[in-house]
């Protein structure tokens, strides 16, 4: 009775477990799919690998070319001033000196009245006989503009009382491109003929653009100086330019004489002008200043 019960059970087994029958069916179906008699369903089961064999040879061949581009790259690279690792930067500033040989005078013709419409009358004559002088001068009517205009009530403060006594009109005029040779002519005349303040005088040159055109030539054979040396203390050899930044900015050349600007604005100082023909302009010298940085390739 034992023993045929122990044979019952040795006979008798499980079934095996879904995994077990899934992993099966896999392998078979993997192993049908690679095989030359592959039935329609395993050729459609094998192109997810297809598709990922030719990614991977795609991947392979960008970078195989990627590999070849970086072997075949310059050995210097610049992206921008100041970012390459094989160059030399220097900073480089040179000066000039001309002698201003132009002024720019700024006007003002100041008038008063009872009233504001006979102010302002006064005023637009006075002006206008300035104009008329200056061009009879020479001065170019281009070279004259009204940069300002304002009338305002003139008021008397007395017993606590504020009453308006007349009015006051001034007309700025701005003109440029005055000879200094005859300058102090042209400022007396003008007093006379109804100029009774004289706000600025400025000093300019005409050869601005060539005095700055070679304070940057001095500037570039500076700089190269510079990177000369750099490059030779530090055991390499200097290439060409890699880059050039203009650090100053371009604007004429200018000096303001506030000194006589600031006597020419006393009423002692004009009337004196208007008597004496003989004012004396120095207007000294003017620095046109430049400022760059150049970069060097170097070896």
């Amino acid at each position: 009775m034992n023993k045929k019960k122990i044979k019952k059970k040795d006979m008798s087994f499980k079934k095996p477990p879904l995994r077990f029958i899934l992993s099966i069916s896999m392998a078979a179906y993997l192993f049908t799919g690679c095989g030359d008699a592959a039935s329609s369903a395993s050729s459609a089961a094998a192109q997810p690998e297809e598709s990922a064999n030719v990614l991977a040879d795609s991947a392979a061949a960008k970078n195989s070319s990627s590999d070849a581009a970086a072997n075949a790259a310059p050995v210097f690279t610049v992206s921008s001033l100041g970012n390459s690792k094989h160059t030399i930067t220097v900073n480089s500033s040179e000066k000039v000196t001309v002698i201003p040989d132009i002024a720019e005078v700024v006007y003002a013709v100041r008038t008063e009245a009872k009233d504001a419409a006979a102010c302002q009358q006064k005023n637009t004559e006075d002006v206008n006989q300035v104009i008329d002088l200056l061009k009879s001068l020479g001065i170019a009517e281009t070279s004259i503009q009204t940069s300002n205009y304002y009338m305002q009530p003139v008021y008397n403060y007395s017993n606590n009382t504020q009453r308006i006594t007349g009015y006051e009109a001034t007309a700025t005029l701005t003109v440029s491109d005055l000879p200094i040779d005859g300058l102090g002519n042209i400022l007396s005349e003008s007093v006379k003929a109804g100029i009774n303040n004289i706000q600025s005088i400025t000093y300019q040159s005409s050869k601005y653009d060539e005095g700055y055109a070679n304070a940057l030539t001095l500037a570039m054979e500076s700089a190269k100086n510079k990177a000369g040396v750099l490059a030779q203390a530090g055991g390499c050899t200097l290439g060409g330019i890699a880059g050039i930044c203009e650090n100053s900015n371009y604007g004429e050349a200018r000096y303001t004489d506030y000194a006589l600007s600031s006597q020419m604005r006393s009423y002692g100082a004009i009337k004196q002008m208007a008597e004496d023909e003989s004012l004396n302009i120095m207007p000294g010298e003017v620095d046109i200043e430049v400022n760059i940085t150049v970069e060097y390739f170097i070896q």
